[in-house]
Order: C-alpha cells, then sequence, then structure tokens
C-alpha cells in the first residue's frame, strides 16, 4: 500500500510539471505573483487575481485566444493600435495583481445578476478600479477598439496606472463590444451612474470628475460630455470638469460642453487629424476651452505614447484636469 502511494505521488507531480511545460513558463500560482511579458495569455486568463474576471482584461468578446501567445505579442490582438507597449501593459496588470495580493477589489460589475440573466450580453461589462487618495476626484475611462473590441490592455490600463499615481482614481469601463456606438455608450453611461451611485463605499469624490476615451472611446466619453448620461440610460448627473479625446473622428458637440483635451497623431489615417481639428474650432467658438495636441510621425492608436512625440501627453491631459476641478456645470 505505501508503495502504491508513492507511485501515485510520482504520477501526480509528473503530470504537474508536464502542464507546465506545455505553457513553456510557470503559471502565475499565487495572487500576488507578478507577470512578465514572457508570460502568455493562458498565465494571465489562469492568474488568481483576476479570477473569475480574466477573459475581460482581453479585448474581444466570445474569441478563443492562443492561450501560447506571449504578452509581449498582446499587440497582435488590437489590429486598430500602434505602439502597444508590452511592458506597460504588464505594469499595469502588476499594480492591479498588487492591489488583489492586499486583499483590495478591483473589480466592480455595474450590472445586476438579474440584468445579466435577461440580457447575458451584459456579462461582458463590468469596471476596473485603479485607486488613487481616498475621497479625490475620479477618471472614467472608454478604451477604443472600433466598437469591435477593447484595447483595455493598452489605452485602458496604462492610463488608470498613471493617473492613479498622481493620486486620482481611475476607472476602465469594459463595455459591450461588437453591438454598435449606442450599446457601448449606454454602457459607459451606466457605468459613470454606478460610480456616483456608490461614490462613498468606493472612497472616490463626487464633484470635478472627468472622462476619458480613445477613439471609439472618445466618441463614447464626448456623447456623454456633450448631452449627459440620461440621455443613454443612465442617471441624471452634473456634467464632467473636463473631457479628455484622444484620436478619434467624433464631430457631434452640443450648445455647451465641458473644457477638453484633445491629442491625435499626425499620421492617423484611422481617423485624420482634419476631423477633430473642426470640432476643436467649433468649440472654441462656442467659449469651451481647448487644449489641442498634434504629434508628429504617429500615427493612430498610439496609447501613452511610449518611445513617441506622444510619450507624456497623459500628464498634460492630467494638469489640464487639474486646472478645471471644481468647474462642472
Amino acid at each position: 500500500m505505501p508503495f502504491l502511494r508513492l507511485v501515485w505521488l510520482f504520477l501526480v507531480l509528473v503530470m504537474g510539471f508536464t502542464m507546465s511545460a506545455v505553457h513553456g513558463a510557470d503559471p502565475a500560482a499565487k495572487i500576488g505573483s507578478h507577470l512578465t511579458p514572457n508570460h502568455r495569455i493562458g498565465d494571465l486568463l489562469a492568474h488568481p487575481a483576476f479570477a473569475p474576471y480574466g477573459r475581460l482584461l482581453l479585448p474581444w468578446d466570445g474569441r478563443r485566444y492562443d492561450e501560447s501567445l506571449r504578452l509581449a505579442q498582446v499587440g497582435s490582438l488590437l489590429p486598430y493600435h500602434g505602439h502597444v507597449d508590452a511592458d506597460d501593459v504588464v505594469s499595469a496588470l502588476n499594480r492591479m495583481i498588487d492591489e488583489r495580493a492586499s486583499g483590495k477589489t478591483v473589480f466592480y460589475d455595474f450590472y445586476s445578476e438579474a440584468e445579466k440573466k435577461s440580457d447575458p450580453s451584459k456579462r461582458n461589462t463590468g469596471l476596473f478600479f485603479y485607486r488613487g487618495k481616498p475621497g479625490a476626484p475620479f477618471a472614467l475611462i472608454a478604451p477604443g477598439g472600433g466598437f469591435e473590441y477593447v484595447g483595455s490592455l493598452h489605452e485602458g490600463f496604462p492610463y488608470a496606472d498613471e493617473i492613479s499615481k498622481r493620486g486620482y482614481n481611475a476607472f476602465v469601463v469594459k463595455y459591450r463590444a461588437g453591438a454598435g456606438a449606442t450599446v457601448a455608450t449606454e454602457d459607459m453611461a451606466q457605468a459613470l451612474s454606478h460610480i456616483l451611485r456608490n461614490a462613498s463605499t468606493l472612497e472616490v469624490g463626487t464633484a470635478s470628475y472627468s472622462l476619458w476615451g480613445s477613439s471609439a472611446g472618445a466618441r463614447m466619453a464626448a456623447a456623454i460630455g456633450s448631452h449627459g448620461a440620461e440621455q443613454f440610460g443612465g442617471d441624471k448627473l452634473p456634467k464632467p470638469s473636463v473631457v479628455v479625446m484622444a484620436y478619434t473622428g467624433h464631430s457631434d458637440h452640443a450648445t455647451s460642453e465641458p473644457a477638453t483635451f484633445v491629442v491625435v497623431g499626425e499620421n492617423d489615417g484611422i481617423a485624420p487629424p482634419a476631423t477633430m481639428e473642426r470640432r476643436v474650432q467649433a468649440l472654441r467658438a462656442r467659449g469651451t476651452e481647448v487644449e489641442y495636441l498634434k504629434f508628429a510621425n504617429v500615427g493612430h492608436g498610439f496609447g501613452v505614447g511610449r518611445g513617441t512625440s506622444a510619450e507624456g501627453w497623459v500628464g498634460k491631459a492630467t494638469r489640464f484636469w487639474e486646472k478645471h476641478m471644481g468647474t462642472t456645470r
């Protein structure tokens, strides 16, 4: 009997070693284990810090991923984005891992279980929270992806990481992809309403919040900034103090607009700068303060702009926001 028990233990150890070898990297077995660019998609999905919502970190809803793909190659999952920096991606993910390891919650649902049961597509939504100082204002960030996918890894989590390190609270909204602009904007409006309803529990300030978006996400942020969350099924809320827009072709605007910070790349072939420049002119003509930056030798989807002429723009946008805190209409 002891001999059989030893054989059984040996087989268990061999099987465990074999499973690790299949992925070619040690799986992140502990909640506080950091990821590196050499880890694989399978390691990310299996990481205990992200259970059970790990799939919502990734861009495509309903897609089966090649779990052997290294995080260093994650840019291949984001066809509308450029300058994807794997170090930025894993650094922002590791920030959430550290928060979870310290016992903090990093993911929140903004639809109830009953709402998700009634509409299963709402299971593809949620809020990722990067904490700043308790009681500080918050930013709500909508990544882009042409409403086909949600590029949180590139232009959601890294933005939130930078903003929260400056002392502000930051949320990244995972909205439904593949359902069009209206549904996505409705999800953002619900997320915003959820934050403000639960501000005390979340320990975030309710005044002077900002909305950030890139590409398709910038259209969502600007639409709520122009027309209010109520127009998209959310609560009746004060408008944001600032809207931050990165590389989009959005042109709609209202009579009264929040202060607006805009960044574009001069070589953007997806959302040419001229479209945004017309909106900038229209907002300025109505008395809205706008800061507009166009970066040389940069195309679409540059994220934080690491290693490009756009590097540092998130800090500039945060300073613009600070200038307008207390001016919510």
